[in-house]
């Protein structure tokens, strides 16, 4: 089970710590890399092929203002990529809109903006269908994070 993370500059470092953290909760292996579609898109064709070639299955991209990482990733592989829209202007939405519109039959994934966890997360869940012992593990988890929901929030709070 391997995820590479992927994302355009050093800036959005901080916000795609979420991806690896929740894919660390599933004890799931990850590779951080940052490509710039922009800057080098010929390194990265060159990782995106070795990344087929290492047996990684998902692909998380986080990306900001025009943020055409994610789709120019899922233009060069049949692996599932995940987008992650970086707040880096208009509030995060030009970068979301890019994401989410992406041609027909070149499909990317989108989670909220700066919410590179719950692309973690979605990976996970890809992962699942493939390997039991992570469909278990996030069975737990859910059941989990209900138990303690309903601990800390159903008898009433103080406001």
């Amino acid at each position: 089970m391997k995820v590479a993370i992927i994302f355009g500059s050093k800036s959005d470092t901080e916000v795609m710590k979420g991806a690896a953290k929740a894919l660390k909760e599933f004890n799931v292996d990850y590779k951080a890399f940052i490509l710039s579609a922009h800057r080098v898109p010929e390194k990265l064709l060159e990782v995106l092929e070795n990344i087929e070639e290492e047996g990684f299955e998902c692909i998380i991209a986080g990306a900001g203002l025009a943020a055409h990482l994610p789709g120019v990733i899922a233009s060069h592989t049949t692996l599932p990529v995940i987008g992650v829209p970086v707040n880096a202007a208009l509030n995060g939405l030009d970068s979301l809109y890019s994401i989410v519109q992406m041609p027909k039959s070149i499909p990317v994934a989108a989670v909220g903006i700066n919410n590179s966890y719950n692309a973690g997360m979605l990976a996970v869940e890809i992962l699942s269908v493939k390997y039991d012992e992570l469909k278990e593990a996030l069975k737990n988890y859910r059941k989990d994070m209900k138990e303690k929901f309903i601990k800390e929030n159903c008898e009433g709070v103080e406001l």
